[in-house]
């Protein structure tokens, strides 16, 4: 694989391919345990591709750090139930012939007399020894997950647990300032005076908060599972065509419309059509007090949700600089290829067949173009009827770091096209809503041009057709080696006049040599 990998030709500033590069490979099971405040979660990644691939994934709702204001001790009941659970992560790691498992724990442990009681016990019944980390070097490691999603982000940075709320502050890939809080919904949950004193107590912490951190006015990334399922519910009231959470925006405006929705509606119902489990919709007014002071004591530009947190942080942490530096999205997108595509490294000679007809295109939507050329055939193994929706569905709803809402559907629009001609009357239409018309028609384009090109050769090296497109003419030029004339049949042709009609152009075939 190495030696197929060197004959792809580098991208410029996106570079060469780093998932088979020995120093990479040891990324590609890592486990890490999360001990939190209210669940103990394990995740496997299989990180060699720069975008997380959650190789296993399981989550168990222990609430450590339920009563913990009170009794000063861990939950006896999430006690038990989060040893049971860690038993099981250690057996199915070895299992799985893991070298080992990264096990954090957060605010409860650390806070809890009987922290280290617990954490002996642990090491004592399965071997693992647990990290309690404080509260700033938790908010680094969410803030360095928002970076291995995010690699150019800035912002600040809110995660929200059970027992505590970290924020920090990201700029020019690096992490700045990180402070800890106990705004956490189960230590809200246990302040007297009821709703009033807690948003007393919520609004001179964020306050002191913002004194330490000082302006934070750009984009506010929310991070942790009560913030996910607030998302969920925003989602519900503005009927959102597509269910994915990373990277879902939602302005101040909406966040405050939703927090009346949520005020005003049955809870029950609105959970069960929101999909949010009854322990975490347990939690949603107290994180719904915090994050209405929070925008309004830092007046954020907009609010994006990350599915990234303290374990792609841990993840991140382990990624050599030069796999840091690489784009999430064309590095998982080479991984794909490379992994599942009829002809691997295909990709970059299809992107420079298209690239004609976008010349003006800005370095985001060339972005966008590479990425779709390098997917354009990993989907070649479904059924030929269904190929166009399978493409459609895997790109919107795929885990990739580094995509818009908007720049998944015109992806999945792209290799819609690429299969099929139209894109009418397939189930997909309201998620076509979050591209303007224009750009549903350069997706449409480049997708035609995919299919296309896909057509004319079937190796690495050979001899290939090239595009010309002249927009003041309109006129769509394709010069064609004479020695690939049989493969310009009736299809070919079918397709390159489709290609010029989507162009509104004439098209031109000359023949050369």
């Amino acid at each position: 694989m190495e030696q197929s990998a060197a004959r792809i030709p580098d991208w410029g500033p996106f570079g060469r391919p780093l998932f088979d590069h020995p120093g990479i490979r040891d990324l590609s099971r890592v486990g890490v345990v999360d001990v939190g405040s209210n669940s103990v979660r394990m995740v496997i990644f299989d990180g060699a591709a720069r975008s997380p691939a959650y190789f296993y994934n399981e989550k168990v709702m222990c609430e450590l750090g339920a009563g913990l204001s009170e009794t000063g001790r861990l939950n006896p009941r999430g006690r038990v139930r989060a040893l049971a659970a860690l038993r099981r992560f250690e057996h199915l790691s070895r299992d799985l012939g893991l070298p080992g498992l990264h096990v954090v724990a957060t605010a409860a442990v650390r806070e809890a007399e009987d922290g280290p009681e617990f954490c002996q016990e642990v090491l004592a019944e399965t071997g693992l020894h647990i990290s309690v980390i404080d509260g700033e070097e938790e908010a680094r490691l969410s803030a360095q997950g928002v970076l291995l999603g995010w690699p150019g982000a800035y912002g600040l940075i809110c995660d929200i647990g059970g027992s505590s709320m970290e924020l920090a502050e990201i700029s020019g890939g690096s992490v700045g300032r990180c402070v800890s809080s106990s705004l956490g919904p189960l230590k809200l949950r246990d302040i007297k005076g009821g709703r009033r004193a807690r948003k007393a107590h919520i609004k001179e912490t964020l306050e002191a908060l913002r004194d330490q951190m000082g302006p934070q006015r750009d984009r506010l990334f929310l991070v942790g599972g009560s913030w996910r399922a607030f998302a969920r519910l925003d989602m519900l009231r503005r009927g959102y065509p597509l269910n994915v959470l990373h990277e879902y925006r939602m302005t101040t405006k909406q966040v405050r419309e939703t927090i009346k929705f949520i005020e005003k509606g049955d809870h029950e119902h609105l959970r069960s059509q929101a999909g949010v489990s009854s322990s975490r919709m347990a939690l949603i007014p107290y994180a719904m007090d915090v994050l209405s002071r929070l925008i309004r004591t830092f007046k954020p530009k907009d609010i994006a949700i990350s599915s990234y947190g303290i374990r792609e942080g841990l993840l991140y942490e382990q990624m050599p600089q030069i796999l840091r530096d690489c784009d999430p999205l064309i590095e998982a997108c080479r991984f794909s290829e490379q992994k599942d595509a009829r002809l691997p490294g295909f990709g970059p000679h299809l992107y420079d067949f298209v690239m004609p007809l976008f010349r003006s295109a800005p370095p985001a939507r060339v972005r966008l173009i590479k990425a779709a050329c390098l997917l354009h055939d990993v989907s070649w193994r479904a059924h030929p009827d269904y190929r166009a929706e399978v493409c459609f569905d895997n790109v919107t709803r795929a885990n990739l770091g580094g995509l818009k809402h908007s720049e998944r559907v015109f992806i999945g629009l792209a290799l819609q096209h690429r299969y099929r001609n139209k894109r009418e009357g397939n189930r997909f239409a309201p998620l076509y809503e979050l591209l303007d018309e224009r750009d549903q028609k350069q997706a449409e384009i480049l997708g035609k041009a995919m299919r296309f090109g896909a057509m004319l050769w079937m190796q690495n090296d050979a001899a290939t057709g090239k595009l010309r497109f002249y927009p003041k003419k309109r006129e769509l030029e394709f010069y064609l080696p004479k020695s690939l004339s049989p493969l310009f049949n009736e299809v070919a042709e079918a397709r390159f006049e489709s290609l010029a009609n989507a162009l509104k152009s004439r098209p031109i075939v000359k023949m050369q040599g």
